[in-house]
């Protein structure tokens, strides 16, 4: 329930401090005095979106307090424990609008956010403006209205999981038919080019190993001819042939010279020796350069194919095996297409009978809230005065979505044998007031603790029937707290508590305030209302009347 409002600097209003008591509390006052000024400064502190420029001439900063009484069991605990805040029995929300524009929110002196303010507002107070802006009149809102009636929770649950599993299956579907059209139109390039990459099947690395042995091969046939000519330089029939000679020579005259060659020939030994080393190291560099000249044919082959096919494809030769893989891959997944795509139209199917499944369940769920709401809807407008008129809840096909396929409609039949239509294209004024009334009052009725505010609901109505509207909302309030901006003195003298909002100029500046009106005070107001701005004797004998009952 909300217990206070405390209003700074907004608007005209420079200091309001209001206080709200169970029951029906009505504020009075002349058009133009800031009558809705106070809806704008309780929508402010809830987060809802409304004027831009809030904050008073000359004021640095616009600042609403509202504090409600919040018992154990109350929705809006749910609320403040999401967003990681508590409230033990007060509930204090405070909101300021610098002259920047810059608002800043706090919910029991922690600052949040003003999704948080939003959501809080939905399970703490309810609004009829003048326009409706909560949605009654809008027709693509009433499935949401109804299933709100319904308690449809678990069923729309259910439905959009089901909804947003038949849109994958059509997705995935839609995907696997859209590929296997891109790769039969590839068909011909995939088989042909599989095999002629199987055939080479080219390995990771190999193009620069036989680039490497190309080389090398190149090289060694230009160097081997020389190498040959030194190794028979160095041969018995070269070098190492005539050191041979030379020393069987010198050891044949090495007795007639008394030992003088015993020294040269040692060295001669031993470049013997070393001659014989190169000999074998010039040999084994021959053999390391021998090679079959056709094998140099062989690897250019396979070398200049390898490039040729990495050209062809503009890929890396060593990334020609990936390439291959993934052409594989892609035919193959050409080819089990078939059976993808059955399998993926069986899941579809079962993914359409879930959800058709889901929505026809949720459908029933609608079907017997209509039914509901229309039969609540008959008992609101009796006391109303429009016994005689027919709310029906319509219920169409709608074209499936995640919401079920149901369109809903709220229609009027103002008097018997009348067409039906559009609640908003039906009724009068005063007749669309309490069509509005009643459907608020039954949308409504399953919510514990929720403040109701009615702005001129009574408007285009006054006599019977505004002391009829007056009476029901006067009946409403018994176990619930109302608020409601009138006109009406008959709706007025029904209040349990009545404020009376004025306007005053002073030092050329034009503020609101709202005045709480003692029982002599309300005939005063009352008699206002009912006469203009000359209030006479009858005008009190009539405002005392009305609140005499």
């Amino acid at each position: 329930m909300l217990r206070g409002l405390e209003i700074r600097d907004l608007l005209i209003i420079d200091r309001l401090d209001l206080q709200f008591q169970p029951g029906l509390n009505v504020l009075t006052g002349e058009t133009g005095a800031g009558k809705s000024i106070l809806l704008d400064a309780l929508g402010f502190v809830l987060g809802w979106r409304g004027r831009a420029e809030l904050v008073r001439s000359g004021a640095n900063q616009g600042e609403v307090t509202a504090w409600f009484d919040l018992p154990s069991g109350h929705p809006a605990h749910h609320v403040l424990e999401e967003a990681g805040l508590s409230a033990d029995g007060d509930l204090i929300l405070r909101r300021v609008n610098t002259a920047d524009g810059r608002k800043t929110a706090w919910i029991n002196d922690r600052r949040c956010s003003g999704e948080v303010l939003r959501a809080l507002s939905a399970v703490l107070v309810e609004l009829h403006g003048q326009h409706d802006d909560r949605g009654l009149l809008n027709i693509n809102g009433h499935r949401a209205l109804l299933d709100a009636f319904a308690g449809s929770g678990a069923a729309q649950t259910a439905t959009r999981a089901a909804w947003r599993a038949l849109s994958a299956a059509q997705a995935a579907l839609g995907a696997a038919r859209a590929e296997a059209e891109s790769l039969r139109a590839e068909e011909e390039f995939l088989r042909h080019a599989v095999v002629e990459l199987g055939k080479l099947d080219p390995q990771q690395g190999e193009e620069a190993e036989l680039d490497a042995r190309r080389r090398a091969m190149q090289a060694g046939n230009r160097v081997r001819e020389d190498i040959a000519k030194a190794y028979n330089a160095l041969s018995l029939d070269g070098a190492e042939g005539q050191l041979g000679d030379a020393i069987r020579w010198l050891e044949a005259a090495s007795d007639a010279v008394e030992g003088r060659l015993d020294a040269p020939l040692d060295a001669l030994a031993r470049a013997l020796d070393a001659l014989g080393e190169a000999e074998h190291g010039v040999a084994g560099c021959l053999d390391a350069l021998s090679f079959d000249p056709h094998e140099l044919e062989r690897v250019e082959e396979r070398l200049f194919a390898i490039r040729a096919l990495a050209r062809k494809h503009d890929v890396a030769p060593d990334d020609l095996g990936t390439f291959a893989t993934d052409l594989r891959t892609r035919l193959e997944a050409l080819d089990n297409s078939t059976n993808r795509e059955a399998g993926l139209q069986q899941a579809l199917d079962a993914a359409q009978i879930t959800y058709d499944h889901a929505a026809g369940a949720l459908t029933k769920v609608r079907q017997t809230a209509a039914a509901r709401l229309d039969k609540a809807m008959a008992t609101e407008l009796a006391p109303l005065k429009m016994e005689r008129a027919i709310f029906a809840t319509k219920m169409s096909r709608a074209t499936p979505g995640p919401d079920g396929v149901d369109e809903v409609a709220f229609t009027v039949a103002t008097n018997p044998g009348a067409p039906a239509g559009p609640l908003n294209k039906i009724a009068s004024g005063g007749e669309l007031s309490r069509f509005l009334l009643a459907l608020k009052v039954c949308l409504t009725a399953q919510t514990d603790g929720l403040t109701l505010i009615f702005d001129e609901i009574d408007r285009g109505v006054g006599g019977a029937t505004a002391d009829a509207v007056g009476r029901r909302l006067k009946s409403l309030a018994s176990d619930a707290q109302i608020l409601v901006v009138t006109h009406s003195p008959q709706v007025a003298a029904l209040g349990n508590h009545h404020w009376r909002v004025e306007k005053q100029v002073q030092n050329d500046q034009t503020t609101s305030t709202v005045v709480p009106l003692a029982p002599d005070d309300r005939i005063t107001e009352l008699a206002r209302m009912l006469a203009g701005d000359t209030i006479t004797d009858a005008a009190r004998a009539a405002a005392k009347a009305l609140l005499s009952g």
